[in-house]
């Protein structure tokens, strides 16, 4: 068993995220825009499903590895606002 961890988009993701989950985390961190009026980043939520890691992000956005270990990023079609 494996527990989650969590850290603010734009940090460093703990040492437990893959390299590849790292890349993919870092492409959507650089689609966030800074804010100019000082409103806290979103959080990353790095939990494990069958020994898998999948990073998500307040705003819905999930981070996993497919078939072939590369990061792939998608919107929770649950997350309210689809």
């Amino acid at each position: 068993m494996q527990l989650g961890t969590r850290w603010t988009s734009g940090d460093e993701p703990p040492r437990a995220v893959p390299e590849a989950l790292r890349r993919g985390i870092r492409s959507v961190d650089d689609t966030i825009p800074g804010d100019q009026l000082g409103q806290p980043r979103p959080h990353w939520t790095l939990t494990w499903l069958e020994g898998k890691p999948i990073a998500e992000l307040d705003t819905g956005v999930i981070v996993t590895l497919d078939a072939d270990g590369k990061a792939v990023a998608r919107n929770d079609p649950d997350d309210g606002f689809g």
